[in-house]
């Protein structure tokens, strides 16, 4: 008996999936464009946003540049950032800034793009092209609504990505010390400190720094030694008089001392 029941509701349940789709189909089908739209908001509302997209797709062209493609650009756009797919919600949101610059709904899309831009980031040891795209976008937002209520979030995601181009050039200067090119690590350190001047990697750099000059000078020729063993010891007094009690003082110390034994002996 309760196989028989069993059997019958999973009969129903297909019947009723069966004519769903069958349902469905014949909407797209249809050329009444209005009630094709009007199903779309249905299902975005109901949150059935593959269904929308199928038919927002379809309705692109029939509404352009009226108030329903304004809301069709909008709503594909949401779609696809609600179903995760930031990359192509990312396009739409452009698209309808671009659009529609006028709409009351502009401000909010051009947060979302470039929202959905800082989710395609990817991890600082990566290609950071995305990265830099979110930084342009949001910037741009922030110069276009200083006023929004957004500004302080979009301040906040930017700094994050500030902060993910800042520690990818970071690591790239730890590599070249590492690979023993220490002129092309001096130069990135330089770089890094003048790109980011409030870097919180500054207490890292400086003794990074004083043990590059270090291992630079041991590796040079006798005449450029001098000045290389000084700039190692001028980045350890930078380094004490503005982080008196860092703990890298105790890790560049031997360097140090080894770094005025080598002057003396050179004077």
């Amino acid at each position: 008996m309760n196989y028989r029941r069993l059997i019958i509701g999973l009969l129903f349940c297909l019947t009723v999936c069966c004519t769903a789709c069958s349902e469905f189909n014949r909407i797209l089908k249809s050329t009444d464009n209005d009630m094709k739209y009007e199903v779309a908001m249905d299902y975005y509302d109901r949150k059935d946003y593959n269904k929308a997209l199928q038919l927002f797709d379809l309705l692109q062209n029939s509404f352009r540049s009226t108030p329903k493609g304004e809301m069709i650009t909008y709503r594909t756009a949401m779609c696809y950032y609600l179903t995760h797919d930031y990359e192509i919600a990312a396009y739409y949101f452009n698209k309808f800034v671009t659009a529609y610059p006028f709409s009351k709904d502009a401000e909010d899309a051009a947060f979302m793009n470039a929202y959905c831009s800082y989710m395609t980031s990817p991890i600082s040891t990566l290609d950071q092209k995305n990265t830099l795209s979110a930084i342009s976008q949001f910037e741009s937002y922030i110069e276009k609504y200083p006023q929004s209520d957004s500004i302080a979030r979009a301040k906040e995601l930017l700094a994050d990505l500030n902060n993910k181009l800042e520690e990818k050039d970071y690591n790239i200067c730890l590599l070249y010390y590492k690979m023993e090119n220490y002129n092309a690590a001096i130069t990135c350190f330089e770089n890094l400190l003048k790109n980011y001047p409030n870097t919180s990697h500054r207490e890292e750099i400086l003794s990074d720094m004083a043990k590059t000059y270090y291992e630079y000078a041991e590796n040079s020729v006798p005449e450029k030694q001098k000045e290389r063993y000084e700039s190692c010891i001028e980045r350890y007094n930078t380094l004490s008089y503005l982080f008196p009690d860092s703990p890298y003082l105790k890790e560049v110390e031997p360097v140090v001392n080894k770094a005025r034994k080598k002057l003396e002996n050179i004077y």
